[in-house]
């Protein structure tokens, strides 16, 4: 850095574009600095030259750049913060627990899972699952008026049959011809739809009853009935819900509500 005069300095018209004037720094000393494009900090002021216009949008953009990419940069690390943090606290949907046909809670060693649910008026059919299998239902198409009983075997668990007979037009001897071939050591889950009871006669209420029922001789027509029990069961099934026809408090219009029957049957009920 070096002292000069600036009256020697700005002798002449003074440099092109500076906007100086001559004699205005006559008296005192500046200092003249080697910048780019012969700027010049003269007593405290930038003096600049043609080119200084560049140089001042060279370093605008400079700094532009500069203030943007540590901008990115905080954003981009505030982000993968956020994304490995909510990675962290997200739950796995693996780790919910999913219970064989949809049961409340899973059943313990040596039970078998089920679930039983009766028709909804005449429009939505029943279903019955075993053990994680969905026996029947309107999807498989093997459902249908009347009752829908399946047989499984009470200690490997296999399906053995599933079958539906009509008890509002059809044949009652069909039902009694099959409640009476029912093998020792079967599990007999029943469902209604429709009308389960039109068809319904002592034999057979007398027949279910022997497999567990207790409301058998209460079915009537057009009642909600969901049952599981065994061939010669001791004593009454705890599996069983029923509900009358009762037009002052039917859900649907000429039809109660549809039932549900879930739980876990050990092995061997018999």
């Amino acid at each position: 850095m070096q002292s000069v005069d600036c009256s020697t300095v700005w002798a002449g018209s003074g440099p092109t574009g500076c906007g100086l004037t001559e004699g205005i720094w006559e008296g005192p000393t500046c200092s003249l600095a080697a910048w780019p494009c012969n700027a010049v900090w003269c007593c405290g002021l930038i003096a600049a030259s043609p080119c200084s216009a560049g140089l001042l949008h060279l370093l605008v953009l400079i700094f532009g750049l500069v203030t943007t990419w540590v901008f990115v940069r905080r954003y981009i690390n505030f982000n993968m913060k956020t994304i490995l943090l909510g990675s962290v606290y997200k739950e796995n949907p693996s780790h919910s627990v999913k219970t064989k046909c949809g049961l409340s809670k899973s059943c313990p060693d040596n039970f078998f899972a089920f679930k039983i649910t009766s028709g909804a008026a005449n429009v939505v059919g029943p279903s019955v699952c075993f053990e994680g299998q969905m026996i029947m239902s309107p999807v498989k198409n093997n459902v249908g008026r009347g009752l829908n009983i399946a047989l499984v075997n009470g200690t490997t668990g296999k399906v053995m049959t599933q079958k539906y007979f009509d008890m509002y037009s059809g044949d009652a001897n069909l039902l009694v011809k099959f409640l009476k071939e029912i093998p020792e050591g079967m599990l007999v889950l029943v469902a209604s739809y429709d009308d389960p009871g039109t068809k319904m006669n002592d034999e057979i209420r007398n027949l279910f009853s022997n497999l567990g029922s207790t409301y058998a001789k209460q079915l009537g027509f057009r009642d909600s009935w969901v049952f599981l029990g065994a061939r010669d069961l001791n004593s009454k099934s705890p599996f069983e819900e029923f509900l009358k026809n009762n037009p002052d408090v039917n859900k649907y219009d000429g039809w109660p509500e549809l039932l549900e029957l879930e739980g876990c049957v050990p092995q061997k009920v018999y």
